[in-house]
């Protein structure tokens, strides 16, 4: 997976939202082992302080734990992992319905704009 990281934010916030697909997509399964800070950092093409940042913010979130001799993994507690992703997507859908509100549209046009990108998906 491609890392995509912008200026318009801080690296760290975004390195923090790209782990965390990785690993409510399963690319980093419950239980599996993380890559060492260095090589995350080079992959992504950051500071390695940068992405053990984002690393120290997705433990405090439950979703890494760190191994005083092994290095780091992801949570096996899928309880947890499911709690983070339903806040993710709230805060998604909160983002995206703020920015509708200020399109001009009301409840009941955002949910037809809604249902009609549902429907083109299943095609």
């Amino acid at each position: 997976m491609p890392w995509e990281l912008n200026s318009d934010r801080p690296i760290y916030i975004q390195l923090v939202e790209q782990i965390a697909l990785m690993i409510f997509s399963g690319v980093y399964p419950l239980g599996s082992k993380l890559p060492s800070v260095r090589d995350m950092a080079k992959e992504a093409a950051v500071n390695p302080n940068t992405m053990q940042k984002a690393l120290v913010k997705l433990e405090e979130d439950g979703l890494i734990i760190t191994h005083r001799t092994s290095g780091r993994s992801i949570t096996e507690d899928a309880h947890m992992l499911e709690v983070a992703k339903n806040r993710l997507a709230q805060e998604q859908i909160s983002e995206f319905l703020g920015k509708m509100q200020k399109l001009g549209f009301d409840p009941k046009e955002i949910l037809r704009v809604i249902q009609n990108m549902v429907k083109e998906m299943k095609k």
